[in-house]
């Protein structure tokens, strides 16, 4: 499992694409929160914090990790070597856990180069050390928590078809809906306790609960199902498909 991880990481290094999505992940979010006269903006902001990270990343990630996993699956059916990794010693489940792995590994080599956010609004502040670092550390797990899962719905997708465009399309309609999707649904009833349900149905409650720093059960609970739940269709494809 862990070999199979470490040969898609060297894929993803051996061409332009891990490259490339860590540098449009890290470009985006600094000409949001350094450069970009809007709402976001660091020094402009008069406060200490990076919220702004937390708030763009998801969406950057709902493009970026479909893009990611979109070959992971699609390429080994289309090509036919998919028979060829059912050959090793490899369960079905530890295939797609591996190349889960090569996907949020990618995704945490991405966020760690953010943390020199975190320092310069650390010193640079009026008073240094004036940022609430517990709300960031639980953003930051809770973002991890979103990526693992955007990663187990890429993954399904890549799955479904042998054309990676397909895959990604369809990886990316699966994080849309589940991210912004069950809040906009909720808005239509008018019952405060409908609403609720509904929003909590979809994955952006549950991480805004993570970022404001405690981390709940019910929260990590949610996404770990939502991780399971794309698991198993993607192990059930897999086992029937050659």
């Amino acid at each position: 499992m862990f070999v199979l991880a470490q040969k898609e990481i060297r894929g993803f290094f051996g061409s332009i694409t891990g490259y490339l999505v860590i540098s449009v992940f890290l470009v985006i979010n600094s000409l949001f929160l350094w450069i970009f006269d809007s709402g976001f903006n660091i020094p402009d902001g008069g406060y200490a914090g990076i919220d702004g990270l937390f708030f763009i990343s998801p969406w950057v990630f709902l493009f970026l990790i479909p893009a990611v996993t979109m070959r992971l699956f699609s390429e080994e059916f289309r090509l036919g070597t998919i028979a060829i990794l059912k050959t090793r010693p490899l369960t079905d489940l530890q295939i797609i856990a591996g190349k889960w792995l090569a996907g949020i590994t990618l995704v945490i080599i991405a966020l760690i180069p953010t943390l020199i956010y975190y320092f310069s609004v650390y010193a640079l502040g009026e008073t240094p050390g004036n940022i609430d670092s517990a709300g960031t550390l639980g953003s930051y797990i809770g973002l991890l928590f979103l990526a693992a899962a955007y990663v187990s719905m890429g993954l399904f997708a890549s799955a479904l078809s042998d054309n990676p465009i397909i895959a990604f399309l369809i990886g990316m309609l699966f994080c849309f809906i589940l991210y912004f999707g069950f809040d906009q649904l909720a808005g239509v009833f008018s019952s405060s306790k409908t609403q609720l349900f509904i929003s909590g149905l979809g994955m952006n409650e549950h991480y805004a609960s993570m970022s404001r720093g405690v981390i709940d059960s019910r929260d990590v609970v949610y996404f770990l199902s939502i991780i399971v739940l794309f698991t198993i269709p993607t192990q059930w494809i897999l086992k029937n498909r050659v």
